[in-house]
């Protein structure tokens, strides 16, 4: 397949590239950004031997690929992805694929009315850990869940380029829940197949450097089937070293607790702690080292991301799991504006 990657300078676009090398089934990839600058220092970004032609035109890259990967700044990215679709093109977007919902949903109608396969980059959904997960709740021996409980924290803004704009509401649209708190909470729905319904949000600016968005945040959770969440986001590491991709800069747990039994995602390590009345146990898993985005499972999402292309099964996150998560986000920062509980429409 011919991939073209749409933007060269966002914190992932380097790893994104690396994908693409690293993948047997893409043979071409296109790159585009339409800041001449980015294009004439894209050497800047990882070697790639895939790379056919560099451009500034956006038509071009286009046309000559099979599906695109967007990956701009959040309040270009649904412009862009809605290109992609226009031409008939399948479609890769990083989340949030929008600034709104309403941004996300445009694209959502514009991809079903082209026919394309649309997903979102949302890759810790195919982790073996997340798996398991899934299959202990689907299987019914957890019981009826009673709660689930979530937490990722990252380096501080301090460590992350605070003058990027990633943290100027304007132009990225939010804070730690929008670029890395959306995981978690896309996470909480898929792991345990129920939805969350209503929040009750506290969301703050601690970080002292002068940005416009939110770096932490604790919501309180409703989900569908009565039972009730938390979770806990945040730029909150001081001793973890600095930067992007940075193996020791995130504190991350996960759990589901029903009521025969619970399972527990304890970190970002791979390995899971498994209560159930049989027995308590660890299950361990072996990522491969790559130099893909979100490493060997960031491979797995997107070799079935191209077997859907290929008509080979579903994509494995759709625009409507992103639309879902945004909506979830704009409930909480409505909760925090107003003190109130909102409930999801």
């Amino acid at each position: 397949m011919h991939a073209a990657l749409l933007g060269l300078s966002h914190p992932h676009s380097g790893a994104l590239l690396a994908t693409v090398e690293n993948l047997r089934e893409i043979r071409r990839v296109t790159l585009w950004d339409d800041d001449p600058a980015a294009v004439r220092k894209n050497a800047a970004l990882p070697r790639c031997s895939k790379t056919e032609i560099v451009t500034g035109d956006l038509d071009t890259a286009i046309a000559r690929c099979d599906f695109a990967i967007v990956c701009v700044r959040h309040d270009k990215a649904s412009a862009v992805a809605r290109r992609v679709v226009a031409a008939g093109k399948h479609l890769l977007p990083e989340k949030p694929v929008g600034l709104t919902s309403a941004e996300i949903l445009a694209v959502q109608r514009a991809a079903a009315r082209a026919g394309v396969v649309a997903s979102v980059l949302y890759p810790r959904r195919v982790h073996p850990c997340a798996v398991a997960m899934c299959r202990h709740a689907e299987s019914g021996e957890l019981g009826p869940l009673l709660s689930l409980e979530a937490r990722f924290l990252a380096t501080q803004v301090r460590f992350r380029a605070p003058r990027s704009w990633l943290f100027r509401r304007r132009e990225s649209g939010g804070g730690i829940l929008l670029w890395l708190g959306c995981h978690y909470l896309d996470l909480l729905q898929y792991v345990s197949g129920d939805e969350i319904t209503g929040v009750a949000a506290c969301l703050t600016t601690r970080s002292g450097e002068r940005i416009d968005v939110e770096d932490s945040a604790a919501l309180a959770l409703e989900f569908r089937s009565g039972a009730v969440g938390t979770f806990h986001a945040g730029y909150a590491l001081a001793f973890s070293g600095s930067g992007y991709l940075n193996p020791a800069g995130y504190d991350a747990y996960l759990a589901l607790n029903g009521r025969a039994g619970r399972v527990v995602w304890p970190g970002v390590a791979p390995r899971l702690r498994v209560e159930l009345p049989s027995g308590v146990g660890e299950k361990k898993f072996r990522l491969r080292e790559t130099s893909s985005y979100a490493g060997a499972y960031g491979e797995i999402f997107l070799r079935q991301f191209l077997a859907a292309v290929r008509g080979e099964g579903e994509p494995p996150a759709t625009l409507d799991d992103a639309l879902r998560t945004s909506r979830v986000i704009e409930a909480a920062e409505l909760s925090a504006r107003t003190g109130r509980f909102t409930r999801l429409s």
